[in-house]
């Protein structure tokens, strides 16, 4: 007879996956995160068929737990400034107050394991910033960069706005609005 499955240990296991990978990388052996999980290294097969199964799974949660904090309030009748500095601010504060996720996210968004499947799950819940990019361009408002490329400067910016942030708690509100400013000086087209 299958065991039946619990939500609270599936969610031990990612939580232990998240403090193990922040701290070890994501070459830390399974055995590490049943350990941190209190559970057994069989049960952790039980929730996901393979380490990479499991990395996976984690990346969609993590990309889930980000949409929900940038996307909260989104104003979506705003100029497209005001709803980029909106997705900028959120994602700042999301990286700041949740450090491990933010640390284990960037790890994950080079591993060569990350399968399509799970990139597009990660995607989906950001399509009204894909909008607004499209739209940005569409009204010449900004520079006619691939997006790619735009959504990377983004990201690197961001995080270093947050690294610094952490660095120097005290300047954290300067260093965020410096760091959308230098983004917005880089994209936006001169009037």
């Amino acid at each position: 007879m299958a065991r039946l499955k619990s939500e609270d240990k599936r969610n031990s296991i990612l939580s232990a996956a998240v403090e193990v990978f922040a701290e070890r990388g994501l070459a830390a052996p399974t055995a590490a995160i049943t350990t941190v999980a209190g559970v057994a290294e069989g049960t952790l097969f039980t929730y996901f068929r393979t380490k990479d199964e499991l990395v996976n799974t984690l990346y969609r949660e993590i990309k889930m737990e980000l949409a929900d904090a940038m996307m909260s309030g989104f104003p979506r009748k705003a100029s497209v400034r005001h709803r980029l500095q909106h997705v900028w601010d959120q994602y700042v504060e999301w990286g700041i107050a949740h450090e491990k996720q933010h640390k284990v996210l960037r790890q994950m968004m080079v591993w060569e394991g990350l399968t399509g499947d799970a990139k597009a799950a990660g995607s989906a819940p950001f399509v009204e910033i894909d909008a607004m990019a499209q739209d940005a361009v569409a009204q010449r408002l900004v520079k006619d960069l691939p997006r790619p490329f735009i959504a990377a400067t983004m990201s690197a910016l961001a995080d270093t706005a947050i690294d610094f942030a952490r660095q120097d708690p005290k300047r954290a509100g300067m260093y965020q609005v410096s760091g959308f400013e230098m983004l917005w000086a880089g994209i936006a087209r001169r009037s």
